[in-house]
């Protein structure tokens, strides 16, 4: 059973979503076609007219480097770290079905299609939850480019900042006895200090014991310029830019703590240079930038408690109130 879980803005899709459909549908064109990371052939789908044109142009010979080189030289380390993570997340989340996991859950999924392109994913059920205009526009996309919508997925109506995932959830047919694997990508450097201690919160209080929670998360030194990463500023600008400025990071020596405490044992945090390492290879040796970015992989521990109170960003001002989570 998945659960994909979507966090957009209700009016329109996000803009980085629809740049990482960019980066996916890029990478599944690109040749040779062994050396490709993934191949998610409905992202295009989600492009506008000018961003499918830079794809079709990225498929002619010759020509096939110059859309991919302009966004590297652009947003350095954008392309690379985000079809890189891709892989690594598609990765993990294959390895916890062969394990066993019963459920996955992805929480702000913008427009991912693993319910679609994984190998094998048919079999099980999937539970896209998200708000009503985001459901709606993600299914009018897939009716273009598919005969009917599967079976296998089911769409559920429900927005993570209130209080009605967990009944949205087992209302759809979640089992809270069952073990889980949450994805969250792409989504708390969006949140503030409360959605992400919340979110964290209901996780907790809706899987079983031994599911685990893979989440990104960007290096707080970025948002308080306290670390000067290349490429940092102008992605910063250009955020702002387009009215989606990142508001929330974590300082990678303190996850495993900030975690603890909120019930979670943490078992891997990779930055963008190890997953490109280990996808990219020697390539890895000429690409920087979004060193910022990086990928936990932690645990539900068994007789979790609660967690202690969320000390606010300090660009957020916000802090987590002490009944935002059950003790």
């Amino acid at each position: 059973m998945f659960v994909l879980f979507y966090a957009q803005p209700p009016t329109r899709a996000s803009r980085t979503a629809e740049f990482m459909a960019l980066f996916r549908a890029l990478e599944s064109c690109r040749r040779p076609r062994g050396e490709r990371l993934l191949e998610d052939p409905l992202a295009v789908a989600f492009l506008r007219p000018s961003l499918r044109l830079a794809v079709l142009v990225a498929q002619v010979p010759l020509l096939g480097r110059i859309v991919p080189g302009f966004i590297d030289r652009r947003w350095p380390g954008a392309r690379s770290s985000g079809v890189a993570r891709t892989r690594l997340i598609d990765d993990l989340l294959i390895a916890a079905l062969r394990e066993g996991a019963d459920q996955v859950v992805l929480l702000g999924a913008g427009f991912d299609c693993r319910a679609h392109r994984l190998p094998g994913i048919d079999r099980s059920r999937v539970f896209e939850v998200d708000r009503p205009a985001t459901l709606g526009a993600k299914q009018a996309r897939l009716r273009q480019r598919l005969p009917r919508l599967p079976g296998h997925v089911v769409f559920v109506e429900a927005d993570f900042e209130d209080q009605g995932l967990e009944p949205a959830l087992r209302s759809a047919g979640f089992s809270p006895i069952s073990r889980s694997f949450f994805v969250w990508e792409g989504v708390t450097n969006y949140l503030t200090a409360d959605a992400v201690d919340a979110t964290l919160c209901r996780v907790g209080a809706v899987a079983a014991p031994g599911s685990r929670l893979l989440f990104t998360y960007v290096h707080r030194g970025l948002l308080d310029g306290s670390i000067a990463f290349p490429g940092g500023r102008r992605l910063s600008r250009t955020l702002r830019h387009i009215g989606e400025p990142w508001s929330f990071g974590l300082d990678p020596a303190e996850v495993s703590g900030f975690l603890a405490q909120r019930g979670f044992r943490l078992l891997e945090d990779w930055g963008a240079a190890d997953y490109r390492s280990r996808y990219l290879g020697r390539r890895t040796r000429r690409m920087r930038g979004y060193e910022f970015y990086r990928v936990a992989l932690a645990e539900i521990c068994p007789g979790r408690l609660g967690r202690a109170p969320l000390e606010a960003h300090p660009t957020t001002r916000e802090s987590a109130g002490d009944d935002a989570c059950p003790r």
